[in-house]
């Protein structure tokens, strides 16, 4: 990975292009972020650099984070992220990343939260089709039918696409182009769709299989 940053999604839009067409694109207010850690591979065994983002009030923090970011003297921050940079001797503690960290045209994988559903059904969670509504079917249209257990072997295996708890997973989505970058504002307007709702907390780093 050779740079990195956390943003928080602004929402979707569209951009024109210079010959008319039109490309959908989420806005991502991406940094300032700050450089709040460095690890070592004397110290920690692995070399990584610490990114804050967000500011954050200093009686929200408990006593261990308002030591650490005082050892480091830097101001504190929400959103703390690790990133394993090529060249982390390139960057320094207390260094401020911006939205131009990034260019037009790079290839990034974000990743996010995805928005929560709570307890869905199998039909809103796993896209089953309904049951028929006629013929004595009853009121359990969108019930999930037979599960194909039978005496042997008296059970549901493990796996089974079943109602249950949708949604509020680590959600990465892979090459994405960066189609306009906003460096006045810190905006990087990214095409296509990325997880997470309006505000959502996201992470913008270099693609693994570009």
């Amino acid at each position: 990975m050779k740079k990195g940053l956390i943003g928080k999604k602004i929402g979707m839009t569209q951009i024109f292009t210079e010959d008319g067409k039109v490309i959908p694109v989420t806005v991502v207010e991406a940094g300032p972020c700050v450089v709040t850690q460095k690890k070592t591979m004397e110290n920690d065994g692995y070399e990584a650099v610490q990114v804050g983002f967000g500011d954050v009030k200093l009686n929200k923090l408990n006593k261990p984070m308002k030591g650490h970011f005082a050892k480091n003297d830097v101001a504190p921050k929400k959103t703390l992220k690790e990133f394993r940079l090529e060249d982390c001797s390139a960057v320094n503690v207390g260094d401020i990343l911006k939205a131009d960290t990034f260019a037009e045209g790079d290839v990034v994988d974000v990743k996010g939260t995805s928005k929560g559903h709570g307890t869905a059904g199998a039909i809103k969670r796993w896209n089953f089709s309904r049951l028929r509504e006629s013929h004595g079917t009853g009121p359990v249209s969108r019930h999930q039918g037979s599960l194909g257990a039978c005496s042997s072997p008296s059970r549901v295996f493990k796996g089974r696409k079943m109602a249950g708890h949708y949604g509020c997973e680590k959600v990465t989505v892979q090459n994405l182009t960066v189609a306009k970058v906003d460096a006045e504002n810190n905006l990087i307007a990214i095409k296509g769709a990325i997880p997470g709702p309006k505000g959502g907390i996201v992470v913008i780093a270099d693609a693994v299989k570009a």
